[in-house]
């Protein structure tokens, strides 16, 4: 056990019927696998949206040092954003249909296993992205993410994620929403202003889709979509859609599907510090935005990267 788990927090969300009785059984049986190791764990069930951030934010106050998110990304998302700026440390225990973080970390794995991970794990202080946007009523607001954010067809897929439906049906919703928006989408352009540090070049550009990446890879079909990415890194990896072809969207997803996608002409890949987003000049299209597969809002808004942010528990072997 490293020094830095004494002090134990699990947060989760229950779901409901069968899924609740699982994640309940994984969660109680990380819990044994830390207590037998001398921590003091608690647990915490989360009751609503939002209430995970709110139950992070009572454990740093509570002086836990280390809290868990047990679920998928959007528990992590929520949890993340009450530790990013303190001393304690981020844990992942896999119990959701997307698991990116978890399988970029290599701790997609039966509950109590991933927590023999992680008593050997270390605190490593990372980058996070950060994303502005407004909300429906027009307010400006923001959020911290760790495994992407996005403005255009991406958040309206999240969008369109029926929570019930997703513990049914798993990643083959994602396919079926995504084929859906792909047949009937226009994929209006907004536009993007960027500076990037391969180039050397300050960027105005039309876009139909843009993806601030931060991991080196998404795990299951989408493996490593950014190359480059990577959770030390102080940049942010851009994928730029400058097309509203159906074509070349299909074209590129096939492409990441035999991990032999490109980026070139309708598609790039930037690296950069920030990026500003706004509606294409006489559009009234209302694009969504999206981090860690959360729906947030809407445009205008700014994607950039915060150095020194964020204590993240990084099994031994993981690459960031």
């Amino acid at each position: 056990m490293t020094e830095s788990l004494r002090r134990v927090a699990l947060i989760y969300n229950p779901a409901s019927g069968q899924v609740s009785s699982r994640r309940l059984a994984a969660v109680r049986a990380a819990s044994e696998v830390f207590r037998n190791a001398g921590c003091e764990v608690e647990s915490f069930e989360t009751d609503g949206p939002g209430s995970a951030a709110v139950l992070a934010r009572q454990c740093v106050e509570a002086g836990f040092d280390t809290v868990l998110a047990c679920g998928g990304d959007g528990t992590v998302h929520e949890v993340m954003q009450s530790l990013v700026g303190t001393e304690v440390s981020l844990g992942v225990l896999p119990l959701g249909t997307a698991n990116a973080l978890a399988a970029s970390l290599g701790l997609v794995a039966p509950a109590a296993k991933v927590a023999r991970k992680l008593l050997k794990a270390a605190p490593v202080r990372i980058p996070v992205g950060r994303i502005h946007y407004h909300t429906k009523d027009g307010e400006p607001a923001s959020r911290y993410f760790l495994v992407a954010a996005g403005i255009g067809a991406d958040a309206l897929l999240m969008s369109r994620m029926d929570s019930r439906l997703k513990r049914r049906l798993g990643y083959v919703l994602y396919v079926i929403e995504a084929l859906k928006i792909w047949a009937t989408d226009p994929f209006p352009l907004f536009e993007a202003e960027l500076a990037d540090i391969s180039l050397g070049t300050f960027e105005r550009i039309e876009v139909s889709q843009l993806l601030a990446v931060r991991v080196h890879s998404f795990g299951g079909i989408l493996g490593r979509l950014a190359p480059g990415a990577t959770l030390h890194s102080p940049e942010l990896r851009m994928i730029a859609f400058k097309t509203r072809s159906r074509f070349r969207y299909l074209h590129f997803l096939l492409a990441v599907l035999v991990g032999n996608h490109t980026f070139e002409h309708s598609v790039r890949l930037h690296r950069t510090h920030r990026v500003e987003c706004n509606f294409r000049h006489g559009s009234d299209e209302n694009h969504l935005v999206e981090a860690d597969g959360e729906v947030l809002g809407f445009l205008p808004a700014r994607i950039e990267a915060i150095p020194d942010a964020l204590n993240l528990l990084v099994p031994k072997g993981a690459k960031l």
